[in-house]
C-alpha cells in the first residue's frame, strides 16, 4: 500500500546484467575456441595499451593504471620516464616529486610507496632487472597477480595466467566464460575459469583481446549487440534493452 503524501526514491540505474548459463564443460571449451578464433579475426593485434620499452616501465605503467585510464597513464609516463631511468633511480626517488609528477593519476600516494619500494626491492634483491617468474615478481611492492600477468606475458611472453581486469571480468560473465565466479568482480574465480576453458598459448593474446573488445564494443552500460562480432556465441547477447 502506498503511503499518502510520501514518493517514492528512483532506484539507481544498474548495469546490465549478464545472463545465465548451465553448459556442460566440453560444450563451453568449443564455445570458448569459437570466441577466441573471432577475437583473434577481429583483434589479430591486440596488445598491452600501456606504452612501455622496458619490463620496468610496464611494471610502473600497470602500477598506475589501477582506477585510472591507460590514456592517463601514458600522457603522465614519458616525462616520468626521462628522469627514472632505472630501478635505483625509483628507490632514491623524492616521494614528493614522485607525487607531483603522477598525481593526476589518482591514489599518488600509495602508488609512489609501492613504485619507490619496488625500485629497492627490484635493485636490491635482483640486480636492477625485474625478475620473470610469478613468484618473484609477487615478493614487488605494489605487484599483485594481475599486475604480475601483464608483465610476465606482455613483456617476456610468458602465459602463466590471464589478465582479468573490469572488461574481462564483465565480459567473461556476459558471454558465460565464467561459471564459479560470485559475479564480475571475483578475479581469482574468474581467471581460474578462463585458464580452464583456454589453451595455455591463448592466455596473454585473450586478455588483451577481450580488453579490446570490452572498450570498442561490449561497454559496461551500453553494450553494441548489433555490431559484435561475437553475438551469435553469447547468451546474453541483445537482452540488455529488454
Amino acid at each position: 500500500m502506498k503511503t499518502a503524501g510520501k514518493t517514492r526514491p528512483k532506484k539507481a540505474k544498474r548495469r546490465p546484467a549478464a545472463r545465465k548459463l548451465r553448459e556442460p564443460l566440453d560444450a563451453r571449451r568449443r564455445r570458448a575456441a569459437e570466441i577466441c578464433k573471432m577475437l583473434h579475426a577481429e583483434y589479430a593485434d591486440a596488445d598491452c595499451a600501456l606504452k612501455h620499452a622496458s619490463a620496468l616501465e610496464l611494471l610502473v605503467s600497470t602500477i598506475l593504471s589501477a582506477q585510472c585510464t591507460d590514456e592517463r597513464v601514458n600522457a603522465v609516463t614519458p616525462a616520468l620516464f626521462r628522469r627514472y631511468r632505472s630501478a635505483a633511480d625509483f628507490a632514491a626517488a623524492d616521494p614528493a616529486q614522485l607525487e607531483a609528477m603522477i598525481r593526476s593519476t589518482g591514489f599518488f600516494r600509495n602508488k609512489t610507496r609501492s613504485i619507490i619500494g619496488a625500485g629497492r626491492v627490484i635493485t636490491e634483491r635482483f640486480g636492477g632487472r625485474v625478475p620473470d617468474t610469478m613468484d618473484d615478481l609477487l615478493g614487488i611492492p605494489g605487484v599483485a597477480r594481475k599486475t604480475a600477468n601483464v608483465i610476465l606475458g606482455t613483456w617476456f611472453h610468458k602465459n602463466e595466467g590471464v589478465v582479468v581486469d573490469t572488461h574481462v571480468g564483465r565480459l567473461s560473465h556476459r558471454l558465460a566464460l565464467s561459471w564459479r565466479s560470485r559475479d564480475d568482480k571475483d578475479a581469482v574465480k574468474i581467471e581460474r575459469d578462463l585458464m580452464e576453458l583456454l589453451p595455455q598459448k591463448e592466455w596473454t593474446f585473450a586478455g588483451h583481446a577481450l580488453i579490446w573488445h570490452g572498450r570498442q564494443v561490449c561497454s559496461a552500460r551500453k553494450p553494441d549487440c548489433d555490431r559484435c562480432r561475437l553475438a551469435d556465441l553469447c547468451p546474453s547477447a541483445h537482452s540488455f534493452d529488454r
